[in-house]
């Protein structure tokens, strides 16, 4: 399966508009001369003004597709789509394009993929004895390509799963908002200094015109070097699979932005939308914002797949998800389908699985369910609008808990036969 698009280098509308002529005042009409015509609609007036347009033509083509890659990268390894006249250049499939296959839904593939959501990190003692070896910390690493190539490409060596995840946090957008964020550990990821009321949104939150992809350059470019460090690591290493990028998405940052914690101040996020409803949605604006161009960014850097997490979807009741939460996400589930029609995208609200059906009718690819999802009605839920991924118990892998290849293999069974191998992940 490939991405097929076409970049079209525009010349004149006939060959003789490069032919030599004759400068004569006396020369016939532009349409009889079959001059160029420009990018208004209108023909040029006159030879010279023929050669201008040609040369304006060729140079906002070559201007376009420096923007990607050369050619020959071009036609090796990724494939292009104008949106709104803007160029956006996403990655050709790798040999094992299996869960991309399996995520977009065109065809019936031959099993169903598989991965392992944290996959990455903590579980593998090669993380922990490489962890020690660089004596940083887990926020710490993420600054550092190499630390993050190598921690997504550690469980591919070990497990042969069909996608890696880039190894990072969702809460690399808050940081770039300059919110602080620190894990002091045995108590998670902390925000110390959450936004203290709705006034400072205006004074320590980005104005939402300031969001270009330069802003995600400066603050987030290091998340964009990692994606590309692993993308050549995995070719050196022969490992072909896809890549998939992650963001938090839009109220899940916001309630770590305003509380500052996912163990402490659980009813913050319910208190700012009814009591501050504005604000909070100019919040999520400026977030949903930020979140299409950093994941947008990061297909553009090399990523096959995107995963949206609304991680914090069991902190507000089904009216407010309604309400603040779903428009954000229609929204950005719009922008990144526009730009890259071919790379699946694929929501997570967890705590939220009410939400699955109208998830399913706004473009994502995939619904990722949670583990209060009742199989028997998944698949009537999302109808055919769209794949379902997860909802696998992670304790049904813990050998402590009794477990055993064995056991395993029963319960990917009765999970195969109770949601249907196809349109799954």
């Amino acid at each position: 399966m490939k991405f097929t698009a076409t970049l079209p280098l525009i010349f004149a509308t006939s060959v003789q508009a490069f032919a030599p002529r004759s400068y004569s005042n006396t020369l016939a009409s532009p349409t009889s001369l079959k001059l160029t015509t420009g990018p208004s609609g209108k023909p040029a007036n006159s030879p010279m003004e023929d050669l201008e347009l040609t040369r304006q033509i060729i140079f906002d083509h070559i201007a376009k597709f420096e923007r990607g890659a050369s050619t020959e990268e071009t036609k090796g390894d990724e494939s292009v789509q104008e949106s709104n006249d803007i160029t956006y250049k996403m990655p050709s499939p790798p040999q094992n394009d299996l869960m991309i296959r399996a995520a977009l839904g065109h065809e019936p593939v031959e099993r169903t993929p598989v991965w392992l959501f944290r996959q990455a990190g903590r579980h593998l003692p090669e993380y922990h004895a490489y962890k020690a070896e660089k004596g940083r910390s887990f926020l710490d690493m993420l600054t550092y390509p190499e630390d993050v190539a190598e921690c997504t490409l550690q469980p591919l060596r070990r497990y042969p799963i069909d996608a890696a995840i880039l190894f990072s946090d969702i809460l690399v957008i808050a940081q770039a908002l300059n919110i602080e964020v620190t894990m002091p550990g045995g108590v998670g990821i902390l925000v110390p200094n959450p936004l203290a009321g709705p006034e400072e949104v205006e004074t320590r939150v980005p104005k939402l015109e300031e969001i270009t992809p330069a802003f995600i350059e400066d603050k987030l470019g290091t998340v964009l070097e990692s994606v590309k460090l692993i993308r050549k690591k995995m070719k050196e290493e022969n490992i072909s699979v896809p890549l998939i990028g992650f963001s938090g998405a839009p109220f899940t940052l916001m309630f770590y932005m305003i509380g500052g914690s996912s163990r402490k101040n659980k009813e913050v996020g319910m208190k700012w939308l009814n009591e501050h409803p504005e604000e909070s949605r100019k919040l999520l604006g400026t977030l949903a914002k930020i979140i299409t161009e950093y994941m947008s960014a990061q297909v553009e850097a090399g990523v096959h797949m995107l995963q949206l997490f609304e991680a914090m979807g069991m902190m507000l009741e089904e009216k407010e998800f309604y309400e603040f939460a779903m428009p954000c996400l229609g929204q950005i589930a719009t922008e990144l389908k526009t730009r890259f029609p071919n790379v699946p995208l694929m929501i997570f609200a967890r705590g939220a699985c009410y939400a699955n059906e109208e998830l399913s009718k706004l473009g994502f690819d995939v619904i990722t369910m949670d583990g209060d999802v009742v199989r028997s009605t998944a698949r009537a839920t999302v109808n055919d609008r769209c794949g379902l991924q997860g909802n696998y118990d992670p304790s049904e892998l813990v050998e402590e808990n009794g477990k055993s290849v064995e056991t395993v293999k029963e319960t990917a069974k009765a999970m195969l036969e109770e949601l249907g191998p196809q349109r799954l992940i």
